[in-house]
């Protein structure tokens, strides 16, 4: 199966691309608001990184803070042109690891790739890819980690259907579309933003967190 989010990660590092050359080099320099103190380009510092360090081994601290930081202040200063010409050089042999990875793997890989792809979207004002098959394998492994881990349980409903994720009898339901519930969890939206979903029995604003180190923001990403 990894194969699959393996060909995914390429599409997405093409789409993202793409897209980061039709605009003005100058919207690159300005804040991206949902990944505070960084700027749009270091947001792609980051994803060219994640490449860079796994192909050349550079595994130590992986997706730890310093090990993320350090692929930012690396390119603080490159062009774009070079940095999307390290995407375009690492990118394929990362993408052949993920075939071979784990699919836990391999999913937080594109997990992590398709929430960046939409913090640089929002920062530059270019929203798609919204049903992306990135965004597919997003959720499957955000509903296959809460399971697996033992979280307390769950039911999403979407427009793809309702389904359970995490263990025991759900606790709470909560109805929203999934690119919005694929950003909450993440902290891509704020306590307000999430309250207003449909919950039953009541709002659960931190219980829809996928993790400790994303926080819920104080403001709307107008997103």
């Amino acid at each position: 199966m990894t194969e699959q989010h393996a060909a995914v990660q390429a599409e997405l590092r093409v789409r993202v691309t793409d897209l980061v050359r039709q605009v003005d080099p100058a919207a690159l320099d300005q804040p991206a608001a949902a990944t505070p103190g960084w700027r749009v380009r270091d947001v792609l510092a980051h994803m060219v990184g994640v490449s860079d360090d796994v192909v050349n081994g550079r595994l130590d601290g992986i997706a730890g803070d310093a090990w993320t930081a350090a692929q930012v202040e690396r390119r603080r200063n490159v062009s774009i042109a070079e940095l999307l010409g390290d995407w375009e050089y690492y990118g394929p042999e990362f993408e052949t690891l993920l075939a071979g990875a784990p699919e836990e793997i391999a999913g937080q890989a594109v997990f992590d790739a398709a929430t960046h792809e939409h913090d640089v979207r929002q920062a530059i004002g270019r929203p798609g890819a919204r049903d992306s098959d990135a965004m597919e394998l997003s959720w499957e492994w955000l509903v296959h980690t809460r399971t697996s881990s033992g979280a307390p349980a769950i039911r999403f409903v979407t427009e793809y259907g309702d389904e359970v994720a995490g263990a025991g009898e759900p606790r709470v339901t909560v109805r929203a579309p999934r690119f919005e519930l694929l950003r909450a969890t993440t902290g891509r939206r704020s306590a307000a933003e999430i309250a207003s979903y449909a919950w039953e029995p009541a709002p659960d604003v931190t219980f829809l967190i996928a993790a400790p180190f994303f926080t819920i923001r104080s403001d709307s990403l107008g997103e």
